[in-house]
């Protein structure tokens, strides 16, 4: 099953796994990931005009030698 867009797992891999990025606060342009931006926006930071920040949740993992990742590709989420 795929996931939703915006998602965030937690995964024990030490690389980005394919249509994931690591939740580490990085920014991201808004023209190349617009359908990640239209999910979460710029809640995380960025400017919201050209660019927005993906949460940055490094240091919170519950357990060593896992990461966070977010899905940057999978189903838009509908909203009701």
């Amino acid at each position: 099953m795929e996931t939703f867009i915006g998602a965030i797992e937690l995964f024990p891999f030490s690389f980005e796994p394919m249509d994931w990025f690591l939740c580490d606060g990085r920014l991201l342009q808004i023209s190349q990931y617009n359908v990640l931006y239209s999910v979460i926006g710029n809640q995380f930071g960025g400017d919201g005009s050209t660019n927005f920040a993906l949460p940055n949740l490094l240091g919170t993992e519950p357990i060593p030698g896992m990461n966070f990742y977010i899905a940057i590709n999978g189903y838009f989420p509908v909203r009701s």
